[in-house]
């Protein structure tokens, strides 16, 4: 009777050292995803080394504005905001030929970057970004554009996964001051002698634009006109779990309102943080609210320092807030 031979499992190919291994600083270079990985496995790149390099590049960074000044107001201009502007200011002196920086909420062709004949930049906020990291892409890009010629528009890409971020590049002691427009007249130094086709580009963008204003008196709260009623949406910078504590709190005691006819109806999530929104009347302007926002962010400090369990008519109101709320990103 034959003998079993015993079963061994195949060793591995060891990497030579040589062309196509892992470089002298151990990191593995980049190949096609259906070539031989260069750590000698013998496996193909996309199952070897490809897949931690594609995990590094797409996971979602759930606060990418985090550690930024004017978080709040970076979501809103990323998430709801039709036309603002805002002047950054870098860590480093601005290259020579380079008099500023401004970011915008959407640049013409929805590019994600403009070099002005002048020299200075415009980096546009609300693109489509290539990893789930918005604040390197955002870096990348805002990178090519200081080096860009003047006059010349900066398309989008995959930013490297080591590249630097936004946190990295600005200035975190900068005031983010954000300026909100009417318009997109932004877009052109000299609008009012604009040519024909770029003054109906311009008429086309604002007349979708939402009428918007942020509010003076509070932080990250901008009021906004739809054609059936007016809101307010204020983006938070507490941790969610006790912003909804604090709000169902408030709900409950009929102390949520901005006023009368006015209504917290949700919230929804944008960025890591939680932005609750008010329904109000049409007649309700900006300036209508300013003081009643300001009163209700004192209500809310106090019921955010509560640490008593939620009454069963907070609960109730708790869940009817959370049932409302959805992820925008």
């Amino acid at each position: 009777m034959a003998k079993k031979r015993p079963h061994t499992k195949a060793k591995r190919p060891q990497g030579t050292g040589g062309v196509g291994a892992a470089g002298a600083d151990g990191q593995v270079p980049v190949v096609g995803a259906r070539e031989q990985c260069p750590c000698g496995s013998g496996r193909r790149y996309k199952a070897c080394h490809g897949r931690a390099a594609a995990h590094a590049v797409t996971e979602l960074v759930q606060r990418p504005f985090e550690g930024l000044p004017g978080e709040g107001d970076w979501i809103a201009l990323r998430e709801l905001v039709p036309a603002a502007t805002v002047e950054l200011k870098l860590k480093d002196a601005l290259p020579e030929g380079v008099p500023s920086v401004t970011l915008a909420t959407v640049l013409p062709m929805a590019w994600p970057a403009l070099r002005r004949d002048d020299g200075s930049v415009l980096l546009g906020l609300q693109n489509d970004t290539a990893s789930g990291d918005i604040s390197r892409d955002l870096a990348d890009t805002l990178l090519r554009a200081l080096a860009a010629e003047p006059g010349t528009p900066v398309q989008g890409r995959r930013a490297p996964a080591d590249g630097p971020r936004l946190q990295d590049l600005l200035d975190p002691e900068g005031e983010f001051e954000p300026v909100v427009h009417s318009g997109f007249e932004f877009w052109v130094p000299d609008s009012e002698n604009a040519t024909p086709e770029v003054t109906a580009s311009l008429e086309r963008a604002n007349s979708a634009a939402i009428p918007t204003v942020k509010l003076a008196g509070v932080d990250a709260a901008y009021w906004c006109e739809t054609p059936e009623k007016n809101h307010l949406r204020w983006v938070m910078p507490h941790a969610e779990e006790r912003l909804l504590d604090a709000l169902a709190r408030l709900h409950a005691a009929g102390r949520s309102s901005l006023g009368e006819g006015t209504r917290l109806v949700g919230s929804f999530r944008a960025h890591g943080l939680t932005v609750p929104v008010w329904d109000l009347p049409s007649g309700v302007g900006a300036d209508d609210v300013e003081k009643p926002a300001a009163e209700f962010a004192e209500r809310l400090a106090t019921a955010l320092a509560d640490e008593s369990p939620l009454t069963p008519d907070e609960r109730r109101a708790r869940g009817g807030l959370t049932n409302r709320q959805v992820t925008l990103s």
